[in-house]
């Protein structure tokens, strides 16, 4: 079975280095997502990327960087997100949050009981 509709996507572009009370800040965004009860979270790995400081962060084997880019991504109704956000001004310190709307498109197996289209 498939649905579509609306939502909104929050991504969360951070370090893999950023810590919150001596935890990885991408895990505690997806945790604090999870109790607030949004749709669902996912942390991504980048394999390259630069930021601010324009320091190039690579996982190529001769650069051994631990500190590569890392992508929190969460989608949403619109309220529920914006509602989400003054908690991530507590835990991000430096970074890039983006907010733009989406096409979901949910595929479920016909016993899903989740009818909306962020469960």
């Amino acid at each position: 079975m498939m649905q579509r509709g609306p939502a909104t996507r929050l991504t969360i572009l951070i370090k893999e280095s950023d810590q919150w009370h001596h935890r990885p800040v991408y895990t505690e965004i997806v945790h604090r997502a999870h109790m607030t009860g949004l749709a669902g979270a996912s942390v991504f790995r980048g394999m390259e990327g630069y930021g601010k400081s324009s320091h190039i962060h690579t996982n190529r084997i001769l650069s051994l960087s631990e500190d590569l880019p890392m992508s929190v991504i969460i989608v949403d109704t619109e309220e529920h997100i914006r509602t989400f956000l003054p908690q991530l001004d507590e835990l991000v310190t430096e970074g890039l949050i983006m907010i733009d709307e989406v096409e979901v498109i949910k595929y479920a197996s016909r016993n899903d009981p989740h009818g909306d289209l962020t469960s």
